[in-house]
């Protein structure tokens, strides 16, 4: 299959896409012997650059052109699903070998499509089912092989995993724009089980439930569960999206044990019988459990503690899945069945078959009219939860709004004749430019989350830089910049914030979001000085309310849905805001002339401490999140030996290693005084505690039933 390949040096590997997702291929592909991950291309010049900076590699923005310079001999295909199709037969003509991200593609006849391309061109194509590349999972199917197990007569595979994005957004998400969407992003993981372990699936029944409504859309099914037989085994697929303590598990009920794969964990335990006495029996099992438990700890702890936790057990399902992969492709030998093109579409003959039993589509809502929408404010950031809130506020008052966005689709649709989706690259000056035609009011609530300060300079203060620069050119009459008060020192509860207290001279002891946002700030100062920007600068604190999450980072380190280590103790005053308040406030920096050249820290009246909010979590809704103090210094110490080892062992530029007091800054410690707004703008954040708690937790949909 591979006669082609020159044995005399390693297999070149490329990514096609930039995302999330392509930085675990990326890692996997370098950990894996006889690869050189040469090259990635994306349509964003940015979202290639940064990525090919990481690893040292090509960029490209243009798929043809990669394949033309000749400098790959297999393609990690990492796109959105919908452009996989497309994307692998285009590679695989081009001699490509492929190796496609879940889902392979929409339908089980895209996929065969895919498959049937390999073969025409003798190339391999392997399905990204990584879940199956664990440690683990291959000892389960030994164990079944070997029938350790027995007889095999049902079979729960399950996914309890909080989907965050359905409660709190981005709404415009492939995921998310239909329900089908949900099962095919997430089905593979749990049908490539059952393929693998037991053959073709035949699908039964689906049951849906808990629904949550989309914002200017329909409702989308939090919980699936998927009954369906394979040959002499029932099989019960569990799909739950809510927040519930991560279960990511396969359990066979055998004839002779109980096998339990956490394949998220990579933890294997099998429950079986001996032949004790009555007496012995019940403690020599549970031993041989506690026994079972203990070395999958050990050795997971010890596995990630070596490898720095590169090799975590997410990271060993992307090297198993890779290292399948080229190790066909190096010796010519069949692809592993696990990820084969037989078994990519089997999995997508019962996805479409559960599919098809799935109810008729609720109609999408439709605006009242179908005028067109004559914008007079911009949003960049406008789909986020700030963003969403602020977007219908102005339509309430009378006014259209353009709103930045990627896709076409966002949570407007039933405002969609007072809101107009508009695309445009942020570093893009002439796009911006055409974006801003009309516009009298332009907000930038948007953010880059870098991990090194080139990468901020770059994504965040450049992009602001343009943006900024964009909307002074085009003469609009404000633009409001959102900041964070994550950029003040917080550290000494003796010190009360206000908007005359300032940033430090030097802020390279900060985190980069804290230190970025800052920089934004100065640059944006500079411009309102210089040239006269109409500026208007937003920080707010922490923001609840209806679409924000449950598990909130300003809060404290979460551990899941039901436990978080809070920044300090936890019973001080932290600065929490109801969304719908921002809102408002950034509605009044427009409306008022005043406001120009200020800033705003847009922070609540003091009511809450975190075990207080936590409490009222309890109280409210029933669930006891399990909630622990955090030592500060110990987080700082931990996470100075983590700096140390990626720098001097793995070798990692650009990294930052936040002060003690930044780390202190992340408790709130120092109080605010929110007078200024109030005066200013007249802003009345809410002040009646039980309302607060009322919007902030009772309808904020914050376990999502």
């Amino acid at each position: 299959m591979i006669a082609d390949l020159n044995k005399d040096r390693p297999v070149r590997a490329a990514l096609l896409g930039a995302g999330y997702i392509a930085d675990w291929h990326a890692g996997a592909i370098q950990a894996t012997p006889g690869v050189e991950l040469v090259a990635v291309c994306d349509t964003s010049q940015a979202a290639a650059t940064a990525l090919a900076e990481t690893y040292g590699i090509a960029p490209y923005t243009d798929l043809a052109t990669m394949l033309d310079a000749g400098i790959c001999d297999a393609v990690h295909i990492v796109t959105p699903p919908q452009t996989h199709r497309m994307l692998a037969e285009t590679c695989l003509n081009a001699g490509q070998h492929v190796l496609v991200e879940k889902p392979v593609a929409l339908s089980a006849e895209d996929t065969l499509a895919i498959h049937e391309a390999a073969l025409a061109n003798d190339r391999i194509f392997a399905a990204g089912h990584n879940f199956m590349g664990t440690p683990g999972y291959m000892r389960l199917r030994d164990a079944v092989e070997m029938g350790r197990v027995g007889c095999v007569a049902a079979a729960e595979i399950n996914w309890h995993f909080p989907l965050a994005p359905l409660r709190s957004g981005p709404f415009g998400l492939w995921l998310l724009q239909e329900p089908r969407n949900l099962l095919l992003e997430l089905g593979p993981h749990l049908f490539a089980f059952a393929v693998d372990l037991f053959g073709p699936l035949h699908i039964e029944h689906v049951s849906l439930s808990k629904p949550i409504a989309i914002p200017g859309d329909t409702t989308r099914p939090q919980s699936w569960r998927i009954l369906a037989t394979a040959g002499r085994v029932a099989v019960t697929i569990n799909l739950s999206l809510v927040e519930t303590m991560d279960d990511r598990s396969v359990t066979l009920h055998g004839s002779t044990a109980t096998a339990r794969l956490d394949y998220a964990n990579d933890v294997l335990v099998i429950d079986a019988e001996n032949a004790a006495d009555i007496v012995a029996n019940p403690f020599l099992r549970q031993m041989s459990l506690a026994g079972q438990h203990l070395r999958e700890g050990m050795v997971n702890g010890v596995r990630q503690l070596v490898s720095l936790n590169r090799k975590s057990p997410y990271g060993l399902s992307f090297f198993g899945l890779t290292g399948a992969f080229y190790t066909a492709i190096r010796t010519g030998r069949p692809l592993d069945k696990r990820f084969s093109g037989d078994s990519a579409v089997a999995v997508m003959t019962a996805i479409d078959a559960a599919l098809a039993l799935l109810p008729k589509p609720e109609k999408k809502p439709k605006p009242a009219t179908r005028k067109k929408p004559k914008p007079s404010v911009l949003i960049i950031g406008g789909t986020g939860f700030i963003g969403r809130d602020l977007t219908r506020a102005w339509v309430a008052r009378g006014r259209d709004v353009r709103v930045l966005s990627r896709g076409q689709s966002g949570p407007f649709d039933d405002i969609a004749d007072h809101v107009e989706l508009f695309g445009a690259s942020l570093s893009n000056p002439d796009q911006l430019a055409a974006a801003m035609d009309g516009i009298e009011i332009v907000y930038h609530l948007g953010k880059s989350l870098d991990a090194t300060w080139d990468a901020a300079l770059k994504n965040d203060v450049g992009v602001t830089e343009t943006i900024a620069r964009a909307a002074n050119a085009s003469g609009v009459a404000r633009f409001i910049y959102t900041g964070t008060i994550a950029s003040y020192d917080m550290s000494d509860p003796g010190v009360t914030i206000t908007e005359q207290t300032g940033f430090a001279d030097d802020m390279t002891d900060r985190n980069i979001y804290a230190r970025s946002k800052a920089e934004c700030e100065a640059r944006l100062l500079e411009m309102h000085r210089k040239y006269a920007l109409p500026l208007t600068i937003a920080r707010p604190g922490i923001v609840v309310g209806k679409g924000g999450p449950l598990q909130h980072w300003g809060i404290g380190r979460w551990h899941g849905a039901g436990a978080v280590r809070i920044w300090g103790k936890g019973n001080h005053t932290l600065p929490f805001v109801l969304n719908e308040d921002v809102a408002e406030a950034l509605i009044l920096m427009a409306e008022n002339d005043a406001a120009i050249g200020q800033s705003f820290n847009l922070v609540g009246e003091p009511m809450l401490s975190a075990c207080d909010y936590f409490d009222a979590i309890h109280a409210r809704l029933g669930a006891r999140i399990k909630v622990k103090p955090g030592n500060l210094t110990a987080f700082y110490a931990s996470a100075s030996v983590k700096y140390a080892l990626k720098k001097h062992v793995l070798r990692r530029g650009g990294l930052s290693n936040p002060s003690l007091a930044d780390w202190k800054s992340r408790a709130h410690f120092s109080p605010f005084d929110n007078s200024l707004p109030k005066a200013v703008l007249g802003w009345a954040p809410e002040a009646r505690r039980d309302v607060f708690l009322t919007k902030a937790i009772d309808e904020a949909d914050l376990l999502g039933f």
